[in-house]
């Protein structure tokens, strides 16, 4: 789902080179009622993220057109006009049940314009891994105190509203928390959509594994240096600040030198010897002790 607009200018930055600055505007992509008891408050959704993906077109290496992709039959040459396209669900090799969309609309969940909130419960009850996509939810016209009264009372218990809504004819589970005097929603995995951690095959085939005291004791130690408040700001996606830097070299005429990584694989380390060794290295460095003064030594040598 995408809310935001972008408009771009080119800005200098301070190596010099120019680089694209947008500006972002939010804009609801669904409106509808949040809806619980006989309480209904409309609101605005929009988006809560906009992500930073660098997006590449298709090019022929040798004139550089563009290459444009078509809808062909399995076995032919032969392009497929889009309304002769049906779904297919495989049920073997080479085996489908076919499904009309007037099937699947029969089916679909009946498109209201309401968040039905369900239950509320405590935030810390959540494991983050059921949180799939980001949402503000914003007072829509006249709902000012209705919206604030519930951003109030959710603070003040402390809870966490779990309802369901229909965007774009999915059903979505979700979660809803005050955050900063607004309404954040989190769409939601269902329970059967989470991989259950004992289908992992590595776990558990080294036997029972059990860690010693000490080696415990050493690992909380290293987790306590490097322990600190949670700031968001200091994190950069390295990667592509490198790609967009290398993209602006190229765009500039500059020759790009690839260099062959030459790092080989590290084999599994000593557990002790590598906590030792990230414990000594997380430690601030001492400060060197300062020397005597040079007439000192003078006088010293001259005794």
């Amino acid at each position: 789902m995408r809310g935001l607009e972008e408009s771009g200018t080119y800005r200098t930055d301070e190596s010099g080179r120019r680089r694209k600055s947008y500006s972002l505007m939010a804009r609801a992509i669904w409106s509808g009622t949040i809806s619980f008891g006989l309480l209904n408050v409309p609101v605005k959704l929009y988006s809560a993220v906009s992500r930073k993906t660098i997006r590449f077109n298709e090019l022929r290496e040798s004139d550089g057109a563009r290459v444009r992709h078509k809808r062909v039959a399995e076995g032919s040459d032969e392009e497929v006009p889009y309304e002769q396209i049906v779904k297919g669900y495989e049920i073997g090799p080479d085996r489908y049940v076919t499904i009309t969309s007037e099937e699947l609309d029969a089916l679909a969940p009946d498109k209201t314009r309401t968040i039905d909130i369900e239950d509320f419960v405590d935030l810390e009850e959540i494991d983050p891994i059921y949180y799939d996509h980001p949402y503000y939810l914003a007072p829509d016209t006249g709902a000012s105190k209705a919206y604030q009264l519930l951003v109030d009372a959710m603070d003040d218990a402390g809870k966490v509203a779990i309802a369901r809504v229909v965007i774009r004819s999915k059903e979505q589970l979700v979660a809803i928390r005050p955050r900063e005097g607004t309404l954040a929603m989190e769409t939601m995995l269902f329970a059967d959509e989470v991989v259950p951690t004992d289908t992992l095959e590595e776990l558990g085939t080294d036997g029972d594994v059990k860690t010693t005291d000490r080696e415990l004791t050493m690992a909380r130690q290293l987790i306590d240096s490097l322990s600190s408040d949670f700031e968001p700001e200091k994190y950069h996606d390295e990667y592509r600040e490198r790609v967009l830097d290398m993209i602006e070299r190229k765009a500039q005429g500059e020759t790009i030198v690839i260099e062959e990584p030459t790092k080989e694989p590290e084999k599994v380390p000593d557990l002790m010897a590598a906590l030792e060794a990230s414990i000594a290295a997380s430690k601030p460095a001492k400060p060197k002790p300062k020397g005597k003064p040079a007439a000192k030594k003078k006088a010293a040598a001259k005794t």
